[in-house]
């Protein structure tokens, strides 16, 4: 009989259950004081963990354990070690330490560092975060873990991460006591929505395009796309439907709450959305749920595309941060029934637009890509400017508090639909903004700009530190006055008022928008090359050394990191498209062309004087089109041998941009004009219509 969701759910975690239950009273005590509390996890109890949690994990049947760690670039790193240890009587046990569950020791030269470890400066350690729970994948016992240097620079995203949580957890509490209310720890939670595709092995496996990049390099529009909109929310296809029931299972195995399952707008596009967690561990868990996606796609014939525009023409796929800050009893974010009453409220929003407004350009660089550059301003995805929509009931509060004018409050109506046996129930003040980078939906801020490729640690990173540094400033303004509530509800108005220019509530995707954008002051880096510079900017290198989040070194590093990455990319797809065009599209065009002038000859050979007007026609074109091709891979490879000797890293990456990419897009142009006219039989790249619409 198959197992319950119950059974399921959390099997192979050694989660707080599996500690409570097998774990020695006074061990557990201490775990979850190093849990909760963060205090340092003592090596005899680390022992006792250790021991315990290798039973469970061989009782899974786990061979190896793994320290398992997120890198400057790609998802998740891990390095298998066997539990086995040989006897000098030829026998075997199965042995891990408490040393070896707290610290291992990974060569740190094979990862990218922006210079902070040379080559020959191999070693590096991962420690363990105890906050995210060990779990069992392939028959392995993996331990989330932090990654650094052997000299202490952060070497991944996850241990920044939890040092700007420890920053913002610091601040909050500070302000919460000014409220009257002690608490002994504030955290941040985030529910990440993966955007994502399917499409069927066999069309991927004859893409090399998809295979070597995870998008599409060529490809002419479908004759049908999205505009029907008939695909969101719709129907979903049996295959797609049994790989999402498959997935379901396999996640909740992992603990991983997925809840939401859904097509999305474009043809083959789907979502998956969790309940909302621990920041840190909610990461954790979006993580393995892209790698679980893959994994189980190809056990169904699928192949799951994470990249943030796949195809040309269609929604690209974002992953939007669902964020939000919170004490065991509260919801710090939860403006109530009356907004303009809730002090509490007011302070922490306010907070967050300073934040935003203030670290805006650095925030922007947490979502550069090379892959969601082609979806940010797309009229499909916010656009690269960021800004805040707030709603029209918080809209109103914020005018009155900054003008100082009074404050009716929203009009709670009830709404009918008509029919008799259908509920009323009452309009919500505060729409959605699907064109908003930055929207607050009730509870919690919806971060729209990242990628569905990318680790949400970078934004989290900075959300939290941003909004540390404007708690800082409200505490520093606040604590010693006679009356604390006329004290902070003067620094709302305050604040709000200074940077009330990053708040817009209208249409992100219009011409009118940018302009006025521009009028406000607020920054516009369309590109990652313009983006990244951020991150050297002194007032955002002083944010991240104030809260020791990320020193002025590892910022830089992370510079160098992300500039020689973009570069990397934008040279695999341009050579990509090299070797594609030479070998397969212009020989195929090329092929067709003898197909159709020998149809031309055969038929005046058969009949004097008939007209081959047809036929001419597509010749006149095709060669029009092969030879720009030709001509423009001549100078994509002329321009991209000559970008790549290029030695530095910040002119490479803006020449890659602003060189190759547009010689790039000439290529494709003449390539997809082509493909509209060569016979299917002839082209050698499954077309749009087929990847996207596939039956079973």
């Amino acid at each position: 009989m198959a197992a319950t969701v119950m059974e399921l759910y959390g099997s192979k975690v050694f989660n707080e259950h599996e500690m409570r239950e097998r774990l020695p009273s006074s061990t557990y005590k201490s775990l979850k004081a190093t849990i909760e509390q963060g205090r340092p996890l003592d090596l005899e109890v680390a022992n006792v963990v250790a021991s315990v949690m290798k039973r469970w994990a061989i009782e899974q049947g786990a061979t190896h354990y793994t320290h398992w760690f997120q890198p400057l670039t790609g998802i998740t790193s891990e390095k298998h070690d066997g539990f086995v240890s040989p006897q000098a009587d030829g026998t075997a046990i199965m042995e891990f330490s408490g040393k070896e569950l707290i610290k291992g020791e990974p060569d740190a030269s094979s990862f990218p560092s922006g210079g902070l470890r040379a080559t020959a400066e191999a070693r590096g350690y991962t420690a363990w975060d105890p906050t995210s729970y060990a779990f069992v994948k392939d028959d392995v016992l993996c331990i989330p873990t932090a990654f650094c240097s052997y000299t202490g620079e952060a070497l991944d995203k996850k241990t920044p991460l939890l040092r700007s949580m420890q920053a913002i957890s610091d601040q909050a509490r500070q302000v919460l006591h000014l409220f009257g209310k002690d608490v002994e720890r504030v955290t941040t939670t985030v529910g990440p929505e993966q955007e994502y595709f399917l499409i069927r092995k066999e069309d991927y496996d004859k893409r090399l395009d998809l295979v070597l990049t995870g998008r599409t390099l060529f490809g002419s529009a479908p004759s049908k796309g999205q505009e029907l909109e008939e695909h969101y929310f719709g129907t979903i296809r049996p295959v797609v439907s049994e790989f999402m029931k498959e997935l379901d299972e396999e996640l909740w195995k992992l603990g991983v709450p997925a809840k939401t399952k859904h097509n999305e707008v474009a043809p083959a596009q789907h979502e998956l959305a969790p309940i909302y967690d621990t920041t840190n561990v909610s990461i954790d868990h979006n993580l393995l749920t892209m790698e679980m996606m893959k994994k189980v796609a190809s056990r169904h014939g699928l192949v799951c595309l994470q990249h943030e525009k796949p195809f040309e023409g269609v929604n690209g796929s974002g992953k939007h941060n669902n964020w939000s800050i919170s004490t065991r009893e509260e919801n710090l974010l939860d403006p109530g029934d009356t907004p303009m009453e809730n002090l509490q409220f007011m302070v922490f929003l306010t907070a967050v637009v300073k934040a935003v407004d203030e670290y805006a350009d650095l925030l922007r660089t947490s979502v550069a890509t090379p892959g969601n550059d082609h979806r940010l301003g797309a009229n499909e995805a916010p656009p690269a400017i960021i800004s805040i929509f707030v709603g029209e009931e918080l809209e109103a509060v914020i005018d009155a508090v900054c003008s100082d004018s009074p404050y009716a409050g929203p009009v709670k109506m009830k709404m009918d639909l008509g029919v008799d046996v259908l509920p009323k129930f009452s309009k919500d003040t505060t729409d959605r903004n699907r064109t908003s980078p930055f929207a607050f939906t009730g509870n919690k801020f919806e971060f729209r700009m990242p990628g569905s490729a990318e680790n949400l640690s970078d934004a989290n990173t900075i959300l939290n530190t941003a909004v540390a540094k404007a708690l800082k400033d409200f505490v520093e303004k606040t604590s010693a006055a006679a009356d604390f509530e006329c004290a902070a509800a003067a620094w709302v108005k305050q604040t709000l008022n200074d940077h009330r220019r990053v708040i817009f509530n209208g249409n992100g995707y219009s011409e009118a928008w940018e302009a006025e954008a521009e009028r406000r002051g607020l920054p516009n880096r369309k590109c990652t090359p313009d983006a990244m510079i951020a991150l050297k900017d002194p007032k955002n290198v002083a944010l991240m050394e104030e809260f020791g989040v990320l020193t002025k070194t590892e910022l830089f590093s992370r510079y160098e990191v992300e500039m020689e990455h973009y570069s990397k990319i934008i040279n695999i797809e341009a050579r990509t498209m090299l070797k594609i065009a030479s070998k397969q599209l212009i020989p195929a065009a090329t092929a067709y062309m003898g197909e159709v002038a020998s149809a031309a000859a055969a038929k005046t050979a058969a009949l004097e004087g008939i007209s081959t007007k047809a036929e001419r026609k597509v010749l006149t074109a095709l060669t029009g089109y092969t030879d720009e091709m030709s001509d423009a891979a001549d100078l994509l490879k002329e321009t991209t041998d000559r970008v790549c000797a290029m030695e530095d890293e910040s002119a490479k990456a803006h020449a890659f941009h602003d060189e190759v990419l547009p010689i790039m897009a000439r290529l494709r142009a003449a390539a997809d004009k082509a493909e509209e006219l060569v016979d299917e039989d002839y082209w050698p790249l499954p077309c749009y219509s087929r990847m996207l619409f596939y039956t079973e």
